[in-house]
């Protein structure tokens, strides 16, 4: 079976791999644009503690978490361990008393069913900076075991080497795919057609463009993301665990000295690539704030994204049954999501049935 996936991020990386594990023929397209959402996110694997409270969210994220570590090994057969994935647990901090209980409650009823939360447990304040050295000495947290991390960059690459090694084929250039109102498709590349038995659309913010429907589109829109990249020059951080403040920000730590604060979420942005002063700002206010041990760290880089923002995911067949599928729209957390919804759409594209309804994630709106 041949199948084309547009789009070379973590959500099109995960669908050729998949679709090579199980055999197909698969050509991997992709534009290469700049701020590609993948290559800058942070890659937090915590649902469990998240405020969000749309259950169809939460039941998609919860059950790519408990996917990583299937995938990750793998990844490990296939020869590829450097990933940045490792299982360091998560600190949700608190400014009260009442906060601190709210979600803790809020991670035992989801702790029910996902063990692989890990251990809950409560630190009174001072005991956060015992795992997070920079933060704020007042903070107290809910600390859960089972949060991870992971790059993007690598995790990305691990998936895209591993699929080489089963004959996925790789294109620079732009794809669309256009449906017809009898529902019939052909895809282009560039100014050729190419014929293929399925096609997968996981372009990220810039699906939409590469998927035309008549009267209907998907609905996506580019929100910028403006993540810094720290050092603490000698400091062994490869253990620290995520951070994640009251706010929409976050901090996490990788094995080479390095932190990482973000990100702005700036809705409305267009595909403006550019670093800004007010952006850099927000962030640095945020982190030194709420860890004021920053303050002296290296500045290393600054990376922007464009997520795809969506009021929901969207993942599916344009229509029941049809052989073009969209892998889309999963915002702030596609590095979470971005490989289960990669298999899902895989075994979409084969004709398999998924193990979870995807209906809450319909891909197309009318126009």
């Amino acid at each position: 079976m041949k199948v084309i996936v547009v789009g070379a991020g973590i959500v099109g990386a995960s669908t050729a791999y998949h679709l090579s594990r199980q055999g197909a023929e698969v050509t991997l397209v992709d534009r290469a644009d700049d701020g590609q959402a993948t290559a800058a996110g942070a890659g937090i694997v915590c649902p469990w503690l998240s405020r969000v409270d749309d259950p169809d969210w939460y039941r998609l994220a919860a059950a790519s978490a408990r996917y990583y570590p299937e995938l990750m090994a793998w990844l490990a057969e296939d020869g590829f361990t450097d990933t940045g994935y490792k299982t360091v647990g998560a600190i949700a901090l608190a400014e009260s008393p009442a906060a601190l209980e709210g979600i803790a409650a809020r991670a035992r009823k989801r702790a029910v069913n996902a063990p692989e939360i890990g251990t809950i447990s409560t630190l009174a304040a001072g005991e956060p900076a015992t795992l997070f050295p920079p933060l704020r000495p007042d903070w107290s947290a809910l600390h859960v075991t089972g949060a991870a991390r992971v790059d993007g960059r690598l995790v990305r690459d691990a998936l895209l080497a591993a699929a080489g090694q089963r004959g996925v084929r790789r294109e620079r250039g732009e794809a669309t795919v256009t449906v017809a109102d009898d529902g019939s498709w052909q895809v282009r590349l560039d100014r050729t057609n190419v014929a293929a038995d399925a096609v997968v659309v996981a372009a990220g913010a810039w699906s939409d463009a590469a998927l035309r429907v008549p009267g209907a589109g998907v609905p996506i829109e580019p929100q910028r993301g403006q993540i810094m990249h720290l050092r603490l020059p000698g400091v062994q951080t490869g253990q620290w665990p995520v951070v994640l403040p009251p706010s929409s920000h976050y901090l996490l730590a990788f094995d080479d000295s390095r932190v990482v604060v973000g990100a702005t979420r700036e809705t409305g942005s267009g595909f403006d690539y550019r670093t800004t002063a007010t952006g850099l700002r927000e962030v640095l206010d945020h982190a030194i704030s709420v860890a004021p041990g920053l303050a002296e760290a290296t500045v290393v880089e600054t990376r922007i994204g464009f997520r795809p923002f969506s009021g929901t995911p969207l993942l599916g067949p344009i229509t029941p049954n049809s052989p073009v599928v969209v892998a889309t729209g999963l915002g702030a957390t596609g590095l979470t999501m971005g490989p289960y919804c990669g298999a899902i759409a895989a075994g979409l594209a084969l004709g398999q049935v998924p193990d979870i309804d995807l209906a809450p994630y319909a891909p197309l709106r009318d126009l």
